[in-house]
């Protein structure tokens, strides 16, 4: 079976009604290890800076924009359907968050990733002009 193009796939911004659909989308996500997981506050409260990709009125990407300061963005819980990656649906949301940052005028979006060639290909890097790099130090087994 050949899948659609990626061309009949919209994206827009996340809305209340993508809530519980959203959910089960990246519970699966969640339960590989392929993305930390989100409390259902933690996801509501994401959505105004939120993206969705829709097929045939399914969801079949997310992508979240959590904004902490006019400073500093995360680009966070990127998901793509397994039988939609490579069409180019990640990087239309990448980039549909960068534009919401850069709207807003934020100064810097980062991203935490095992997924660094792709970010890469987006124009990610792991280091920002000066030299600055992000260190981390983990404090505890459990993410939750």
């Amino acid at each position: 079976m050949i899948d659609p193009p990626a061309a009949n796939v919209i994206e827009r911004a996340a809305a209340p009604a993508d809530f519980e659909p959203l959910e089960a989308f990246i519970a699966p996500f969640v339960e590989a290890k392929r993305i930390l997981p989100r409390t259902s506050d933690e996801l509501e409260g994401l959505l105004p800076t939120s993206f969705v990709a829709l097929a045939d009125g399914q969801i079949v990407g997310f992508v979240a924009l959590e904004i902490y300061s006019k400073k500093l963005a995360e680009l966070r819980t990127l998901t793509v359907a397994e039988h939609w990656q490579g069409q180019g649906i990640g990087t239309r949301l990448v980039r549909a968050a960068l534009e919401l940052a850069h709207e807003r005028r934020i100064f810097e979006v980062m991203t935490i990733t095992s997924a660094d060639e792709f970010f890469r290909r987006c124009g990610f890097d792991f280091t920002l002009p000066g030299e600055k790099k992000a260190l981390f130090l983990q404090t505890r087994e459990d993410p939750s």
